[in-house]
């Protein structure tokens, strides 16, 4: 099942039911970093109530993955991704995990600037409760096969004996589950400004969701989100207010 929904996310979520949604992957707008084709309006009047609305649709259990950064205004970041993630907390999410996105291929930046370059984002993973679907990644280990002495700690430090025994002589298997730091290159797209990484997309949708869930993007932009969730298996709700990127979506999901 796909439903795209061209219109303000605000006002098309209305139309979406209560507790229906299993999973949202979406990355809202950046501060004031992208004008798209000026019809940005994203303080905090607007992205308060997006957040209130995301809680209202998502079934308990269910995850909201928000994938920010924040501009540097005055030579200071705005933290507004932050402000984002504890109104997300107070209004009745959990914050189950703050998840970065590494980019191995970052665009340099302004040499007089007085800062290293910025390589990575947020993906804040909110919960409505503790998310009932958890499809841990997995990646091989480097040292597969060896001994490893594995010590656990009591508060004040000290090795627990109790588990020294059964844990010195531990072998280390030949996978292990993804840290919540993602490595992935950015891309770029002639049709979108801020376009999103398919793999990005992918790996959120598979940890954390089944076949046959639904999955939304209030922010649809170019469609990347709906192109995986299909995919694999998953009905999509998207949302997006530009008519260009809508069209550019719709052409992408075979609309």
């Amino acid at each position: 099942m796909i439903n795209l929904m061209l219109g303000d996310c605000l006002e098309r979520m209305k139309e979406i039911p209560d507790g229906s949604v299993d999973l949202t992957v979406t990355s809202p707008p950046y501060d004031n970093l992208r004008t798209y084709n000026n019809s940005l309006d994203w303080g905090e009047h607007v992205w308060k109530p997006v957040l209130e609305e995301l809680f209202r649709v998502t079934k308990k259990g269910g995850v909201v993955v928000w994938v920010v950064n924040d501009a540097t205004i005055k030579g200071s970041e705005t933290g507004t991704s932050f402000r984002q993630a504890l109104y997300a907390k107070e209004i009745g999410f959990n914050l189950h995990d703050t998840m970065i996105w590494n980019k191995p291929n970052p665009r340099p930046g302004d040499t007089r600037i007085k800062r290293y370059y910025l390589a990575f984002e947020y993906m804040f993973v909110f919960s409505k409760g503790i998310p009932s679907v958890c499809n841990h990644l997995r990646v091989p280990c480097k040292y597969a096969g060896e001994k490893s002495a594995c010590y656990s700690r009591n508060a004040d430090g000290t090795l627990r004996l109790d588990r020294k025994a059964k844990t010195q002589n531990h072998t280390v298997g030949d996978t292990k589950i993804k840290t919540n730091v993602w490595d992935c290159n950015t891309i770029s797209r002639k049709d979108h400004p801020a376009p999103f990484p398919e793999r990005i997309a992918q790996d959120h949708i598979v940890s954390w969701s089944n076949e046959g869930d639904t999955v939304l993007d209030c922010f649809m932009g170019s469609g990347t989100t709906g192109k995986m969730a299909l995919l694999n298996n998953r009905k999509f709700i998207g949302i997006e207010k530009d008519a260009v990127y809508f069209e550019i979506a719709k052409q992408r999901l075979g609309i």
